[in-house]
């Protein structure tokens, strides 16, 4: 666990710019915080022990302002900047190198239990503060969804959605190389 918070640490200092050391990024970061208790409830979540998982993710709640459900998904250096109003929801995936901002929600759109009810967040995705994904969709890889858009289908890799209802309005070429 040391090693994934001084890891964690080091991606808070390289997106960061008000972090000015890795001491700073580790102690003083909201969303690693939630990231450290989502890890533990997710591992009790794995195992079944759902009551205890919910505590700690509602513990991490009170402390962190920002509300992980036990059974979301989340890759590798996911970056929370402030985190304060984050929601993510049971069935949402988040991928490596994610950056949410404050007042994202990950949530779903009703639906029954043991169904995909929330988003899957693909690499190196970018979600602006306020920014509402709702529903089993997928925000692409390297896709941007600007503050305050409310998402409700599929955003496409490469692209940037703004709006209420999201829209695209920019569209990059993902190129993928291919090594012989």
């Amino acid at each position: 666990m040391l090693k994934f918070i001084i890891e964690q640490g080091k991606v808070i200092l390289e997106k960061d710019p008000a972090a000015k050391n890795l001491v700073e990024a580790i102690f003083s970061s909201p969303g690693l915080k939630a990231i450290v208790y989502h890890r533990i409830s997710h591992k009790l979540y794995l195992k079944g022990k759902l009551f205890r998982a919910r505590m700690i993710s509602q513990h991490a709640r009170k402390v962190t302002g920002i509300e992980i459900h036990p059974g979301a998904k989340i890759g590798k250096n996911l970056f929370i900047d402030h985190g304060m109003g984050i929601v993510i929801g049971e069935t949402a995936e988040i991928g490596d190198d994610v950056t949410l901002f404050h007042g994202v929600t990950l949530g779903g759109i009703g639906g029954d239990k043991g169904e995909k009810r929330h988003p899957t967040i693909e690499d190196n995705v970018i979600i602006g503060a306020g920014a509402k994904i709702l529903g089993p969709i997928t925000i692409g890889e390297g896709a941007k969804v600007g503050a305050n858009s409310v998402v409700l289908d599929d955003v496409p890799a490469g692209t940037t959605a703004v709006g209420a209802p999201a829209r695209i309005i920019y569209k990059k070429a993902i190129a993928y190389i291919y090594a012989i």
